[in-house]
């Protein structure tokens, strides 16, 4: 048989008979195809051509290979005709399966007919399960054949990863060359190295090239992977300026302390948690870096240094403040146990204890991301002279299992492109997660390295201690790195938790013909060589940490220090363990033999039965460890870490009152909630000192929330300048940055934003330099998105705006579902630093605005406001002239109208947002029903909410006193009519004050996913339009026999209300 395809225009033609996998790939497309009926079977545009009739009855392996000779790799037409002839004849169920008369004919339809016993024979070779049916998956797979096993190898960490394929051969003949036979000679050398001395030595000698040629300034980019040595040669690490004697005894009193704050803890409270294992790799890193590197308050030139630590390594902070007298016995003792104000906080938080921790950490992607955002904020600090911060670095110490966190992957490349040469990441590379290895089956470390160097960092390699490094050192030949480059990290955590000389002797040395390289050690010197990695010797470590300080003050990009440690080291029964990070608690057998590794002076007594603190060690201020602490410290520019904020109250010139007042006489010309803020933020900005620590952040929405006529007034912060002609160079509004730019333009990352805005937000602290950040955005990309970074920020007591423009459900009409938002405001309620305001009018905008700056700077108060802007225009009314307006404005809710006298009802409507608007509207259409209303606008139901609980709590816990008052009761608790409420928002916001409204409540709200129409569609669709508001309000009356029904009826035909809505978007409907 010969398989013939008719393709469209073409005619009839031979198809090639070979068959690809990608044939049977073509089949398992249409797998999950919906069953089709007969009558829909298409026309069949396959042709077969018979040949001569079978003389014998062929085998399955026969009959297979003719069906795959028809179906060939070209024939999309005939794989597609098989599908639906296949799905044609198949059953209803759902594995689409064919009975062996259906599987018969089938083949028989595709030019492969079956005789006598092949039909049972054929049918058996594809019914694998025996089942009686072959299903569609059965027959895809069999055609298929197994698949061949996935190739994956260590090796590919070292192909070539240039721009050229690797067959170089045609590609270089037809590329320019200056010298074609010098090329040759080149490329002929190589040749010759790979064939005497192997690739090793060839990679060697293109990485020295490589570096050679960046060293002469020869415009090549770097190798991004090295081999897998110390960065910094032995002959090279200077020299070591401390005692470290005593360092080592302070790092062990460090880590003892450390552990048994978790232990103890744990032991005395049981499940309290905490990280052991950590802090212990990570601890001789800390140390160094306090003792030599890390800058505190006093050091001139900024405020020091900001740490970034591993969440789970703050009980070796603890415990390091505690040897310094920073922090007693009795906090260290009730370390996770904070309720009765003695305790320590789990991790860094800023709001819990504001004297000492700066930067929250702990959220896993949010430590590395904020760090960058904070090193470019010094920048920007500096270059627009605000701050003198040139002496101010930032150091982020990153786990390396945190290194899959998308936040961190963006932090690495914005670091890169942004040449942050004040940055220095500090990668703990002990190779395993909270479950296991980071990657088992890779080498972390010269991932990272590409990754790094690829963004453009300057990269360390901190990887051996002195004594493994040796045998690196003397490798003469390669075939020891080449071993180490392919051992898997899983097999290098192995053999620290297994902690046996012997096997890494076997592994390492004996299988890959290298054991004359060890014959000098001993198996126990062996194991201690490899116990003892670059990231806890303590000279390793100073050299790696000395030339980040050094790419620091000279360089022009970032540093980054991949260091190779061991999690819970020195903690010999489970270092190196999957278990490790669970680790809370050490046994006596545990604590002793710590005890012995550490020489901590306690008794085997005092372990086993300890006696109030006993458990800690602290030599006191007199001994030579503390001592020596304070020096190094006091030399450093003071302790770390720790928090001074300034008091900003008094020190900034605010705004005066008539700033604020611009707005106050209302404008007829329509205009929107956003176009105000604008308004009111260009008069900010143009306030004196005031004005210039204002900072404008948004992320490439500038243009969309009218603000793009900045740009050319105030700037865009660019460190480099403007090095190129914009194309809007010659208009007013162009395009302009500068060094001293003022606005902060994101680019599109509002996790990024976020950063900076808190890096902004806090600067009152890092550097003593108040600046108030205004970062505006699409709302719906704010709290829903990146809410973990505005909870980090009100840890961090971020002082700021977040505006939520394009806020409102139905306002943003035509974005759809994934941009119209309307649960901001609920989401903003549960971070309790966050006061989330809903104004409907211009006015309403500037006083909130005001008050939040009066809080923030004129009474230090660390909060943060949320106001939702609105990019509907409307006419804005005029500030009403009752004295109580503005009181009721901040705290949540206010009368804006009188309801008019001398009609037969009266109910009380409440608007906020855009959707005042139709409340406003809807009061005009009561009053055809005789029916009068007042109208209320609420700026904020979160916080009447908040105060009313306040107020609750304290009428439970007062029983002889009369009950609390809270505003919302006294304006809307003595009424016993309809008061009505409509938002922009979901319904369970509004809803919030239910319990404090008097009378009957009636909540309109936009529940339900959002969609793309007319405003006036959608609110018709969400019943938050003016007829909808109406209508609720007639039916609340009638069901109180204060109207007939049959208003209601008429009002809803009249105004085109109806009961039937499909919503396809509800799964109880749906």
């Amino acid at each position: 048989l010969k398989f013939v395809g008719v393709l469209p225009g073409k005619g009839t033609q031979l198809l090639p008979e070979s068959f690809e996998m990608s044939t049977a790939m073509q089949l398992g497309r249409t797998v999950g195809r919906k069953l089709r009926p007969r009558t829909c079977m298409h026309a069949s545009m396959i042709k077969f051509r018979g040949g001569s009739a079978a003389q014998s009855e062929r085998n399955p392996e026969q009959l297979m290979a003719e069906l795959r000779n028809l179906l060939s790799k070209d024939s999309v037409a005939g794989t597609q005709q098989l599908s639906n002839e296949w799905f044609a004849r198949a059953d209803s169920d759902n594995n689409k399966s064919l009975t062996k008369d259906e599987f018969a004919g089938l083949m028989e339809s595709v030019g492969l007919p079956l005789a006598g016993s092949e039909k049972t024979v054929f049918f058996d070779h594809f019914n694998k399960a025996k089942s009686g049916e072959v299903s569609y998956t059965e027959f895809v797979q069999t055609i298929r054949g197994e698949m061949r096993e996935f190739a994956a190898s260590l090796a590919f960490m070292h192909q070539y990863r240039g721009h050229y394929p690797s067959a170089m051969t045609s590609v270089r003949s037809v590329l320019p060359r200056f010298d074609a036979a010098e090329t040759e000679e080149w490329i002929e050398s190589l040749d010759a190295v790979l064939k005497v001395h192997g690739p090793t030595r060839a990679r060697f000698l293109m990485h020295e090239l490589l570096d050679e040629a960046v060293r002469k300034g020869v415009g090549i980019s770097p190798s991004v992977i090295t081999p897998m040595c110390n960065t910094i040669p032995t002959a090279m690490q200077p020299e070591y300026p401390g005692n470290r004697q005593i360092e080592g005894r302070i790092s062990n009193l460090v880590r003892w302390n450390a552990a048994v704050m978790v232990s103890d803890g744990n032991r005395r409270a049981a499940g309290v948690g905490g990280h052991i294992g950590t802090f212990a790799s990570v601890c001789d890193m800390w140390e160094v870096g306090m003792n030599h590197f890390f800058r505190g308050k006093g050091y001139p030139g900024g405020m020091g240094d900001q740490l970034y630590i591993q969440g789970h390594a703050a009980p070796g902070a603890y415990a390091r403040a505690y040897l310094e007298g920073r922090l007693t016995l009795e906090n260290v003792m009730h370390f996770r146990q904070e309720v009765d104000g003695k305790g320590l906080s789990s991790y860094p938080h800023p709001r819990l204890m504001p004297d000492f921790w700066e930067n929250p950490t702990v959220s896993m992607g949010l430590g590395p991301l904020s760090a960058v955002c904070q090193a470019r904020f010094f920048r920007y600090l500096h270059l627009r002279g605000l701050c003198d911060t040139s002496s101010s670095r930032v150091w982020a110490f990153i786990g390396d299992g945190e290194m899959d966190e998308p936040e961190t992957i963006y932090a690495i490349a914005r670091a890169g492109y942004e040449k942050l040469n004040n940055l220095i990441f500090i990668v703990n590379c002990n190779y395993q997660r909270l479950d296991g290895p980071v990657r088992g089956n890779s080498k972390v470390i010269q991932e990272f390295e590409g990754l790094f160097r690829g963004a453009g960092f300057d990269c360390i390699k901190l990887i051996w201690g002195d004594a493994w490094n040796e045998l690196v050192d003397q490798d003469h030949d390669g075939k020891l790195i080449e071993v180490l480059e392919r051992t898997p990290d899983g097999d290098c955590q192995r053999y620290s938790a297994k902690n046996d000389g012997a096997l890494i002797r076997k592994e390492i040395f004996e299988d890959n013909g290298l054991a004359d390289r060890v014959a000098h050690l001993s198996d126990e010197e062996l194991l201690s060589a490899f116990m003892l990695p670059g990231g806890h010797d303590h000279k390793k470590i100073y050299a790696a940490f000395h030339q980040a300080q050094t790419n620091a003050e000279a360089g022009g990009r970032p540093t980054v220090i991949l260091a190779k440690t061991l999690k819970g080291f020195s903690l010999a029964t489970f270092q190196g363990r999957n278990t490790v990070h669970q680790q809370k608690t050490l046994k006596q057998e545990e604590m002793l033999t710590f005890r012995d590794v550490l020489q901590i002076p306690l008794s085997d007594e005092q372990i086993k039965n300890p006696q109030g603190g006993e458990f800690f060690r602290n030599p006191g201020p007199d001994s030579q460890e503390v001592k020596y602490m304070k020096e190094r410290r006091d030399e450093l520019g003071g302790f770390l870490p720790l928090r001074t904020p300034a008091k900003v109250a008094g020190l900034i010139d605010l705004p005066p009152p008539e700033t604020y007042s611009i707005f106050d006489a209302g404008n007829p010309k329509a205009n929107s909630t956003t176009m105000a803020f604008a308004t009111l933020l260009r008069k900010l900005m143009k306030s004196g000192d005031f004005g210039k620590r204002c900072v404008p952040m948004v992320t490439d929405e500038a243009r969309t929330f009218g603000l793009n006529s900045f740009f050319h007034e105030f700037k865009i912060h660019a460190p480099f300048g403007q090095q190129y002609t914009p194309v809007d160079h010659d208009q007013m509004m162009k395009y302009a940055e500068a060094p001293d730019g003022q606005i902060l333009q994101e680019g599109i990352s509002e996790a990024g934003a976020l950063c900076t805005w808190i890096a902004t937000g806090t600067s009152y602290a890092s550097q003593g330099c108040p600046m108030l950040p205004f970062f505006i955005y699409y709302s719906m990309f704010g709290f829903q998105r990146v809410g973990d970074l505005i909870w980090q920020g009100a840890d961090a007591r971020a002082r700021g705006f977040l505006l939520g423009a394009t806020a409102g459900r139905t306002t943003l009409n035509g974005e759809g579902l994934q941009h119209q938002d309307g649960h901001s405001n609920l989401i903003a309620l549960s971070n309790p630093a966050v006061i989330a305001w809903d104004p409907a009018f211009a006015y309403e905008v500037s006083y909130i605005i005001e008050h939040g700056i009066k809080q923030m700077w004129g009474e230090d108060k660390d909060v943060i406001y949320y106001i939702s802007l609105y990019n509907e225009n409307h006419s804005m009314p005029a500030l009403p002239e009752n004295p109580t307006v503005k009181e009721g404005l901040l705290k949540g809710i206010y009368k804006f109208q009188e309801a008019e006298a001398g009609k037969a009802h009266t109910v009380r409507l409440i608007g906020s947002g855009s959707i005042m608007q139709q409340v406003l509207g809807a009061v005009e259409l009561l009053a055809e029903y005789d029916i009068a209303c007042e109208v209320w606008s609420a700026t904020n139901y979160g916080e009447l909410y908040r105060e009313a609980l306040r107020a609750d709590r304290y009428t439970r816990l007062h029983p002889r006193e009369e009950p609390a008052k809270c505003w919302v009761k006294e304006m809307l608790g003595d009424f016993d009519g309809l008061t009505l409420a409509a938002s922009d928002n979901i319904s369970s916001y509004p809803q919030l004050i239910k319990d404090y409204v008097g009378g009957e409540y009636v909540v309109l709200g936009t529940d339900g996913f959002g969609r793309s129409d007319t405003r006036e569609a959608l609110r018709r669709f969400f019943e938050v339009d003016k007829q909808s508001i109406t209508v609720a309000a007639l039916s609340s009356l009638s069901r109180k026999g204060k109207i007939s029904p049959d208003v209601v009826e008429s009002a809803m035909e009249k105004l085109n209300v109806k009961y039937d809505r499909v919503d396809h978007t509800d799964p109880a409907i749906v």
